[in-house]
């Protein structure tokens, strides 16, 4: 696996004449250290279509300094990467040719830009010799290697202060005052990859097309199709990555996608989407046995760390340990299978296919307030239909079932909720956040069935071994007494998800 840092960094403009100014009177710093000037050449990476760059990702092999070879960041938020390092190599690595797999599908990468930076760099540390950051100031030469404007050049100085690692952002704060105070701007650019594609670029004058705003139902329903499909997309190197909450939001993104095929299929032709809808059930599926062992993970560890001492009998937690470990590593294997298969593959390219030509039924012309709250309602009513199946059941296994299949429901309410939002506004808010309570409730419940049955396997597995089972009797009462009380809540919750007034919001 590749090392990885997250890089906090902020840009300024410079000119050759730029001078910073003693940084060594900024708070907390005891000196500023000159490390000398390192001379760097890289050279970076993409599709013919700059398809890494159109979402922010830089893949760049470097020589010069102390971490040359291949890297590959990932944007994190505003001034913050992920910095993922590969030794130096004539090929790209197998590990970033997996992590960029879902962007690059059957096309190759080549070099689109070569920077030339000529690095002048001091080290920020305190009165103890800590790094707090390093500022450098860049005099960078950019060449266009392929595409629009292939061997034009740009030149630039600019100055980069980057975080140390475990720093204070704060302290970046202190840094730009600073420099503000010395005349010195935040850069217009987010890398310096972006700036040598636009100065590079010999359509630069062009605005381009300016997007437009959605009119029709369909236009609606489309953006927010698009935005799942860019979601998927935009997950596969995290759950490669096994970053955490990574699979969840990947899972649910094929749930909105699938929902979305459901709830406007008078919008978006169902013998087009259904075949795709049954190839996300399956993605969500091999997600959904790594992501639902975590959460399982979470409740039951949290569930013991909340008892006293003196009720944890026996070795409770190095069996929840094992027991997970046990589980856990087999689906992770599988996941990474899956997203390296062909099914998968084909899942992304049959979402692109979709998004670019839409299989637009007749009702995609109509106005969003006439289509869209009517397929809302028609979610609401199913929910409607299992609350009142549920409801009427007493307590045991076959409310249990029922409340279950509620959530289902429930879900796609919401996201239908959701997904009309734009178009219908707070009326849609309101319903998606009623939704979403009921949801929650349902939600927690059938967790509490589903811990109930794996402390049940675990009591057995601690008897087997000649252990007592007092603390998994113990936390098996705990989860008994949640579903209760998430039985007692449902009804009032449901009242205020079901109040007319909130449909009728919808119609106007």
């Amino acid at each position: 696996m590749a090392d990885t840092k997250r890089e906090i960094e902020r840009k300024y403009e410079a000119t050759d004449a730029t001078r910073l100014p003693d940084l060594s009177r900024v708070a907390g710093v005891g000196r500023a250290v000159s490390r000398g000037v390192t001379e760097l050449d890289a050279v970076y990476y993409d599709t013919a279509d700059l398809r890494l760059a159109a979402d922010s990702l830089t893949l760049r092999r470097r020589t010069g300094g102390a971490d040359e070879g291949w890297h590959l960041k990932f944007p994190v938020a505003t001034g913050i990467r992920d910095e993922l390092h590969e030794p130096l190599a004539d090929t790209l690595p197998r590990s970033f040719a997996a992590l960029l797999r879902s962007r690059l599908r059957h096309d190759e990468v080549a070099p689109v830009v070569r920077l030339l930076s000529s690095r002048d760099v001091q080290h920020l540390t305190d009165p103890d010799g800590t790094l707090l950051a390093e500022v450098s100031v860049d005099t960078v030469c950019a060449e266009r290697l392929a595409g629009e404007g292939t061997g034009t050049t740009a030149t630039w100085t600019e100055i980069e202060v980057e975080l140390a690692d475990d720093g204070d952002p704060a302290f970046l704060d202190a840094v730009e005052k600073r420099l503000r105070k010395a005349g010195v701007r935040p850069s217009a650019s987010a890398s310096k990859l972006a700036r040598a594609l636009a100065e590079t670029n010999l359509n630069r004058d062009d605005t381009g097309t300016p997007k437009s705003t959605p009119y029709t139902a369909g236009d609606h329903v489309l953006t927010y199709v698009r935005e799942q499909i860019r979601t998927i997309v935009g997950l596969d190197p995290a759950v490669r990555r096994d970053l955490p909450d990574s699979v969840h939001k990947m899972r649910v993104a094929t749930r909105r996608l699938r929902s979305a095929f459901k709830t406007y299929r008078t919008v978006l032709d169902r013998e087009v989407t259904d075949p795709v809808g049954a190839e996300l059930k399956w993605l969500a599926g091999e997600l959904g046995v790594d992501r639902d062992q975590e959460v399982l993970d979470q409740r039951l560890g949290a569930r013991t760390e909340a008892l006293p001492s003196t009720l944890v009998l026996g070795p409770v937690r190095g069996r929840l340990r094992i027991w997970s470990a046990a589980r856990r590593t087999g689906s992770r294997r599988r996941i990474v299978a899956v997203l390296d298969g062909k099914r998968y593959l084909a899942l992304l390219d049959t979402l692109d296919a979709l998004a670019a030509d839409p299989p637009l039924r007749p009702a995609a012309s109509r106005a969003p307030a006439k289509a869209l709250p009517r397929a809302v309602l028609k979610d609401y009513e199913k929910l409607a239909r299992r609350m009142d199946h549920a409801l009427e059941h007493p307590p045991g296994p076959e409310r249990d079932a029922a409340m279950h299949e509620a959530r289902k429901a429930a879900k796609r309410a919401r996201y239908a909720g959701e997904a009309a939002r734009p178009a219908l506004g707070k009326p849609a808010k309101r319903f998606a956040k009623r939704v979403k309570a009921v949801q929650t409730v349902l939600g927690d419940h059938q967790d509490s069935v589903v811990a109930r049955d794996a402390l049940r396997t675990l009591a057995i597995e601690a008897h087997a071994a000649g252990e007592t089972t007092f603390t998994w009797g113990l936390l098996y009462g705990h989860e008994e007494a949640t579903a209760a009380a998430r039985e007692r809540e449902l009804p009032e919750v449901w009242a205020r998800a079901s109040d007319p007034v909130l449909r009728a919001d919808l119609k106007h």
